[in-house]
């Protein structure tokens, strides 16, 4: 496999109504956003099954709109049942459910992986490490990442136990405070993954922030360089690796995506009009523009 199959890039989600005018046209009209978002990138990471889990007609259509493309996948977020609300533990009824909502992706080959994402409050003491061993254990037959953000994870024991599990650690990229895991380049189950969120400092942790004002940031060019050089370092020791950029507001991940791809291949990329009209500085990759009034692609 070459190196650049290796790595995946793509964003978490595709459907935000403030993408349209950005990478979609301002008036998408029936646009398939799915179909026409997975033109442009490897893997999209599936953010909405964190909200409810998702049947597996809805899976099974994801499937059917992106069938042409050859090699493109999903990862899927964990529902937040059994990360964020853990007054009471989780049933294997709930379990069940949600392995029958992936079902589809899982049979079709497009499933790359589950996401396992805790908060910055799950912390590593004993009762966090068997509620995660629990999870572990129910979704075993998946190719699992777990993502923490408290750098009390960040010992070598639990990353020994991941990979003595198959499981991937997520190396993510976040505004760090006291206690906040930074970047740590490890691998472990055999895969990376990479997430990152941008570094909106002033409104991470800030109670009254809407959602997508933590995600309101661009990264730079030298920035997105020193990920290009974690990547490789990453790509190194796993067989394949999910780069998935989640500064969403505005369609920032897209153009962010598009350029660690760029960056990381050493060649242009397809990028729709929309987005180079919001990001002239993608004309530098750019191989193609898309006629936003057609949606057709024009080679420049």
């Amino acid at each position: 496999m070459s190196e650049s199959r290796k790595t995946l890039f793509g964003t978490a989600g595709w459907s935000y109504e403030d993408w349209k005018g950005h990478f979609y046209p301002q008036r998408p009209g029936r646009l398939d956003m799915l179909a026409f978002a997975a033109e442009y990138f490897d893997v999209i990471e599936v953010n909405s099954t964190f909200y409810h889990p998702p049947s597996p007609r809805t899976t099974r259509s994801w499937v059917r709109r992106t069938a042409h493309l050859e090699g493109f996948e999903f990862t899927v977020k964990l529902h937040q049942r059994f990360t964020h609300q853990r007054a009471e533990q989780w049933s294997p009824a709930e379990a069940d459910t949600f392995r029958r909502g992936i079902g589809p992706l899982a049979d079709a080959g497009r499933l790359g992986g589950i996401l396992v994402q805790f908060p910055w409050s799950f912390k590593n003491t004993q009762d966090s490490r068997r509620w995660l061993s629990r999870i572990v254990d129910a979704f075993t037959d998946y190719c699992l990442f777990v993502e923490v953000r408290h750098d009390s994870w960040s010992q070598e024991s639990f990353f020994e136990w991941l990979d003595e599990k198959r499981v991937g650690f997520v190396d993510v990229d976040q505004p760090l405070f006291s206690g906040s895991l930074p970047p740590v380049e490890r691998v472990t189950g055999g895969r990376g993954y990479v997430r990152l969120h941008g570094q909106n400092r002033a409104n991470w942790f800030k109670e009254d922030a809407e959602t997508y004002q933590r995600y309101d940031y661009l990264y730079s060019a030298d920035e997105l360089q020193e990920w290009v050089l974690k990547l490789r370092e990453i790509g190194q020791a796993a067989e394949r690796t999910y780069c998935i950029n989640n500064n969403h507001y505005r369609a920032q991940a897209a153009a962010n995506s598009l350029e660690l791809k760029s960056l990381f291949c050493g060649d242009t990329v397809a990028v729709p009009g929309p987005l180079l009209a919001s990001y002239p500085r993608l004309r530098q990759i750019a191989r193609q523009q898309e006629d936003e009034s057609q949606g057709r692609l024009l080679s420049q």
